[in-house]
């Protein structure tokens, strides 16, 4: 009984760091200096001092759903006195309790952020400061004291993330006033300069090579569907390539692998057609579906390839597995190839077996660069320049950094 006594009436927690114990500590009660071990040799164990300070707010800048707690360092986590181990962090939603444990930090932390809450609900914290120690028996037991009971905090989202909107609005600002001065001075009728791109370049001449031949165009507008930003590239820059066939009269054939991708690009070519005054050329099967599959689509176009054999191929969109298979057969028959993707695990194959290769973004921009719409002209030129000011932006970074006159670096942090 005497023994039975002395347990209840001590408050430090001794307990596995299995868990097995409950935690005692999250109540409060009188701090006893003794230590009550089960085991054949009990070592002593003596808490380290409370944490004192303990304050609980609403993560700011968030969706919600998270509170940051924050506490100030237990007397016996300075330095010369590294007697805490870590530190529980308990939570109730009621001050009387009961608490569960939350999560742990590391001797030296003063902060954590508990991101399993709900909105709306006031929780309180403690937060517990313990010191640890081996048993003989290889056990390690924690005794530790509940710090005083934080605030009520209740998590919420917020519409905006300030310090975000602070760092991205700026350069949203350039970009976009950039992109607008520059759609207005191609309005004007003024000439932007672009860097030129030697396969958009060469597109003329591809197809003025398949009239004289007398051998088809093919068209490739990559293997994705409609909701694909590539198929869409890759569609627009069918338009100004149909419209050059239409007014060389060369043979067009653009086999597609996609329904709506058909339906799109019939529209697409007989318009350009239209435009040139040739309305009578368009004929519906120049753009015609052959199959969903993969790799049943890559083995129809090369029989296509191997039996007509065509002057000029172009893959503009998104491709996958099949590019290889197809661009080495339209090299093999001896075509000129012109490709393009921002897949950029593709790349390697269509530099290697096309003549020429759009690179990245380069696809995007070659509707701009080959139809010299002012909007899509000067939206190429305002981003340009855009990209240009923020590279200037970070060399001036990284030299005052290199040299410690300032660090810029959270303008870039996102």
């Amino acid at each position: 009984m005497m023994k039975k006594a002395l347990s209840i009436s001590l408050f430090l927690l001794v307990f596995p760091v299995c868990g097995a114990a409950s935690p005692a500590w999250a109540q409060d009660a009188p701090v006893d200096s003794t230590t009550v071990v089960v085991a054949e040799t009990p070592p002593q164990l003596e808490a380290p001092a409370p944490v004192v300070s303990v304050e609980a707010q609403d993560t700011p800048d968030d969706a919600g759903k998270s509170i940051t707690i924050s506490w100030e360092l237990s007397a016996d986590d300075v330095a010369g006195r590294r007697n805490v181990t870590k530190y529980i962090i308990l939570r109730s939603t009621s001050p009387d309790g009961p608490f569960d444990t939350v999560g742990s930090a590391t001797a030296g932390m003063t902060t954590l952020t508990d991101g399993q809450v709900d909105n709306g609900v006031n929780y309180y914290y403690k937060v517990a400061a313990l010191a640890g120690k081996f048993t003989p028996a290889g056990e390690k037991l924690f005794a530790g004291v509940a710090s005083p009971l934080s605030g009520a905090a209740k998590a919420s989202g917020q519409w905006f993330h300030i310090i975000r909107t602070a760092r991205i609005l700026p350069w949203v600002l350039v970009i976009g006033i950039s992109i607008l001065w520059f759609i207005n001075v191609a309005k004007k009728g003024k000439d932007l300069y672009v860097r030129p791109i030697a396969g958009l370049a060469e597109v003329e001449q591809a197809v003025g090579r398949a009239t004289e031949m007398g051998r088809k165009l093919v068209y490739i507008p990559g293997t994705q569907d409609m909701d694909n930003v590539q198929t869409l590239a890759g569609v627009t820059i069918l338009g100004r390539i149909a419209k050059l066939a239409a007014e060389y009269d060369a043979q067009l054939d653009v086999p597609v692998s996609r329904s709506l991708v058909m339906i799109t690009s019939r529209e697409v070519v007989k318009e350009a057609y239209l435009n040139v005054g040739r309305p009578d050329a368009f004929n519906e099967d120049i753009v015609r579906y052959l199959t969903d599959d993969q790799f049943g689509y890559a083995a129809a176009l090369d029989g296509l390839f191997v039996r007509e054999k065509p002057a000029t191929i172009f893959y503009m969109g998104a491709f996958y597995a099949e590019s290889l298979i197809m661009a080495e057969t339209g090299n093999a028959i001896g075509a000129i190839q012109i490709a393009g993707t921002a897949n950029a695990s593709q790349l390697p194959f269509f530099v290697a077996a096309c003549d020429y290769t759009l690179i990245g973004e380069e696809l995007f921009a070659a509707s701009a660069y080959l139809s010299k719409e002012p909007k899509l002209l000067g939206s190429v030129k305002g981003q340009d320049v855009a990209k240009v000011l923020i590279l200037i932006a970070a060399v001036a970074g990284l030299l005052l950094g290199t040299f410690k006159i300032a660090d810029i670096s959270g303008w870039f942090q996102v």
